[in-house]
């Protein structure tokens, strides 16, 4: 293989096997719960959307930054579909799609709003709310493995430059 640090190339082709490693981890780990990231991801969405919903792994990075989007900023207590699909970054069909795959799970609920009779709020089931905590918990034993092999000063590293990477802290060249 050539020099990494010197062909952008083969960085790709490093951090995609990485990538690929994690995502097979996850994978893996999910599926004794019955659940596929996607799912993970649109039960957290909800999850911390609910009041109180800043529970462990609660990443504002996976928000966009947007600590707001982290918590919720709405009064009504759960997440419209729209909302959903904005935060997930997928159309309203997928992740209706995904609602219902979890709403049969037992997951979550639709809810009528509580102002809007057009609208639908996504909420936890008492079901779901002990999943997402089991699974949060979980998954920080799992990465903790997994970024095992780094050092502690390797791993702040990595976290600098990947959150420079993707648009934290990103200054474009001159």
């Amino acid at each position: 293989m050539t020099n990494a640090s010197a062909d952008p190339a083969a960085l790709g082709e490093l951090m995609h096997a990485a990538f690929r490693g994690l995502r097979k981890r996850w994978m893996q780990q999910l599926a004794p719960y019955g659940l596929t990231p996607h799912q993970f991801r649109a039960l957290s969405a909800v999850a911390r959307k609910a009041p109180g919903g800043n529970g462990p792994g609660d990443h504002a990075g996976e928000h966009g930054g947007d600590p707001a989007a982290a918590t919720g900023t709405g009064s009504e207590p759960g997440l419209r579909l729209k909302e959903l699909a904005e935060r997930l970054r997928i159309a309203p069909r997928s992740a209706t799609e995904v609602v219902d795959q979890l709403e049969g799970k037992g997951l979550v609920e639709r809810r009528a709003h509580p102002t809007d009779r057009r609208a639908a709020l996504l909420v936890l089931t008492g079901a779901g709310e002990r999943l997402w905590k089991t699974v949060l918990a979980d998954r920080k034993r799992e990465a903790d493995e997994f970024f095992s092999v780094l050092e502690p000063g390797d791993r702040a590293e990595l976290a600098r430059l990947l959150g420079q990477l993707a648009g934290n802290g990103h200054k474009p060249r001159s």
